[in-house]
């Protein structure tokens, strides 16, 4: 192992400090300010929460716009805040204080042939939007949007929002996709997107044309780059059962992790639990991962949605942990 052989993450129990009467089931997006202030987006009470590096509670705003699922919450670097809502077909610009700045989407889906419905039902890649998933910055401002759950295609727009172009189709070939659930842009203008169901990195240059591909992650929800240049990967469970899109059986429990790669795909560090999904540190269903200044790890995670209304865990499986990086001697 090189880079961070000698690192390891500690999880911090107790670190989120939520007011009194507010409530989450899902975390579903996380990202920090250049005050290293961590932004939770939240579903079951939707809002966009506040918090200092100690935890404690800035404040919340969005209440009154964030409606039909919340999925992606993304920082600019001029600290200007943008929201993608799956199921309402938008994206929105606000500033930090939540004053929103612009809209893109008409609200309406696109016509891709997909019912809500298991296994994966698109038929073709579509305009923008049919449920889109995340939301990336290049360095030159521009805008790249995954657009995964009732589509299969990444949208680039300018840094104001107007649509450049759109690649992507069903499928497991280059350039196809599975759920592009999660989307990067790292410095050097490389397009990462977390292909979720096909199990890989897909690499792309500005234009969307393929690179390469990295398999060696698992259902991948996000994909960050911190401070140190590295990529920040947030997996999912695979429990034993049928896979939903790509069909072949999962015979043995994989569980849910973050993995930390260089910018040639080499996995320097898993942070991966056993036993009970729950228990601090462990994973249930990571779906963003954030780094702040100093390589603290924060993830987000949608236990609800993913497992608990199910049944498969409790339904006070926590949703929001901090690792605090620490060197070792």
């Amino acid at each position: 192992m090189t880079g961070l052989s000698k690192v390891s993450y500690e999880v911090v129990e107790g670190w989120e400090q939520l007011p009194a009467g507010y409530a989450h089931l899902d975390v579903c997006g996380t990202a920090v300010d250049s005050k290293d202030r961590l932004f939770v987006l939240t579903r079951s009470q939707e809002h966009v929460i506040v918090y200092e590096p100690d935890g404690s509670f800035v404040t919340s705003w969005g209440e009154d716009i964030l409606t039909s699922r919340p999925h992606g919450l993304t920082i600019a670097p001029d600290d200007s805040v943008f929201l993608v809502v799956d199921r309402g077909h938008l994206v929105h610009k606000f500033t930090p204080e939540g004053e929103r700045l612009f809209t893109i989407g008409t609200g309406v889906p696109s016509d891709t042939g997909y019912r809500d419905v298991l296994p994966n039902t698109i038929v073709r890649g579509g305009p923008p939007f049919n449920e889109p998933t995340n939301l990336a910055i290049a360095p030159n401002g521009e805008l790249y949007i995954s657009d995964g759950y009732g589509n299969a295609r990444v949208h680039r727009f300018t840094a104001d929002g107007e649509l450049i172009q759109s690649w992507g189709e069903p499928g497991t070939g280059p350039g196809q996709f599975n759920l592009p659930h999660g989307i990067c842009v790292i410095d050097d203008g490389r397009v990462f997107v977390a292909d979720r169901e096909n199990d890989r990195l897909q690499i792309f240059d500005p234009a969307g044309e393929f690179l390469e591909e990295w398999t060696q992650v698992q259902r991948p929800t996000n994909v960050q780059q911190g401070p140190d240049g590295l990529l920040y990967v947030s997996e999912l469970w695979w429990p034993v059962g049928p896979r939903w899109f790509t069909g072949g059986e999962i015979t043995e429990n994989q569980p849910a992790r973050l993995s930390i790669l260089d910018r040639n795909g080499v996995v320097l560090k898993r942070i991966v639990g056993s036993g009970d999904p729950c228990a601090p540190g462990n994973f249930c269903a990571p779906h963003d991962v954030a780094v702040d200044s100093r390589g603290d790890i924060y993830v987000g995670e949608v236990a609800y949605s993913f497992a608990g209304r199910l049944g498969m865990v409790p339904t006070d499986c926590h949703t929001l942990q901090k690792f605090v990086r620490k060197e070792i001697s």
